[in-house]
């Protein structure tokens, strides 16, 4: 898209109001947008007229809600990236009836945003989508994650697993991460690091290089699959993150049925998402000199929802309690979209009032 089309389609430079009339010409909005490997979606929210993040309702108003597909421009490429970013932002304005001239604040958490030049190259689509007095705010979508269960503050440590998986932690102006760096940098513990592992199990159970496997059955019925040879295609034919992690409820339903590779794969994940917590917890010392200091940690994500038997979640919380029994769960009642909007909030009233807004 040039600068000449993106101008005739977001109207840049005219501050005429909102074709449906919009909330007034008084009105300002935020918007949040959380960016995953599988979806999109994007909140429109009015600016709170607070001062302090106690006096915050909680949920907020959300005025316009919308989704779309995935967003990392690691996984789609940088055109399908940021289309899908500009289709939700289009339709959450839209739904809410806010002109874009009337946003006072934008903050973006996408997956994919590992590096500087990441949040760069966004801030440059959104520039050219919105007037230049919005506040353009972009993060890893694990902050905003974390911001969905600490009302848009930072601080503590935010463990996401779902389609990939990360560990994220702020401690006063401290930030430190662990895994995000997707499958093939070894993100076990996320959903797709699982159940890559199940599809392997199948081959090897098939060739003859370890044991059967029910995993085998299940997967094959799952795909309407006939035969182990036939995952080779299905594998290859589109080899997306979220595709192959869809197969995570197989594998889940195996260990709780008895299967002992199927158990081994969660165990395995556990492993992995515990030692992910404990590095960026060590790394920031959140639990304190001692090991007993009291710190939150958000948990989101498919791969941590409670389950039957075999609940992946609970587990990893048991193994983070034992390290670090003054970890307080969080377990956030909004999404992170949500969480990204009071992020733009946040990052507003530390700008209006200085170093003394914490």
């Amino acid at each position: 898209m040039n600068s000449q089309r993106n101008t005739e389609k977001w109207g840049c430079g005219k501050d005429e109001p909102h074709e449906n009339g919009g909330h007034g010409s008084g009105s300002e909005f935020l918007l949040g947008l959380d960016g995953g490997a599988t979806s999109t979606i994007c909140v429109c929210m009015p600016l709170l007229p607070f001062s302090d993040q106690a006096d915050l309702p909680n949920p907020p108003p959300i005025l316009g809600r919308a989704v779309a597909g995935c967003s990392n421009h690691n996984s789609v490429g940088e055109t399908a990236a940021r289309v899908t970013l500009e289709q939700v932002i289009t339709e959450a304005l839209s739904k809410s009836c806010a002109d874009r001239s009337s946003v006072r604040a934008v903050c973006l958490g996408v997956s994919g945003v590992n590096h500087p030049t990441d949040q760069e190259r966004i801030l440059i689509w959104l520039r050219e989508m919105f007037p230049s007095h919005v506040k353009l705010y972009v993060q890893n979508d694990a902050v905003a994650a974390m911001a969905s269960g600490t009302m848009g503050k930072l601080h503590g440590c935010v463990l996401v697993s779902g389609t990939g998986c990360i560990a994220y932690g702020f401690a006063d102006d401290k930030e430190a991460r662990a895994a995000g760096g997707g499958p093939i940098l070894g993100d076990w513990g996320s959903g797709y690091g699982i159940a890559a592992q199940a599809l392997t199990a199948v081959i090897r159970a098939h060739d003859g290089r370890d044991s059967q496997t029910m995993l085998t059955t299940r997967i094959l019925k799952a795909l309407h699959l006939s035969s182990p040879d036939e995952l080779i295609g299905w594998t290859y034919a589109d080899p997306s993150w979220a595709r192959i992690a869809a197969l995570v409820p197989e594998v889940k339903s195996c260990a709780e049925d008895g299967d002992q590779i199927a158990h081994n794969i969660l165990v395995n994940a556990v492993q992995e998402l515990t030692l992910c917590v404990k590095a960026v917890v060590e790394r920031l010392n959140l639990c304190g000199a001692d090991g007993s200091g009291s710190f939150p940690i958000v948990m989101v994500g498919g791969v941590l929802e409670t389950n039957k038997s075999w609940d992946v979640g609970k587990e990893v919380i048991n193994s983070i309690q034992k390290l670090y029994p003054g970890a307080h769960l969080i377990r956030p009642k909004m999404e992170p979209a949500i969480g990204a909007a009071l992020l733009a909030w946040n990052f507003l009233m530390k700008e209006s009032q200085g170093d003394n807004y914490c």
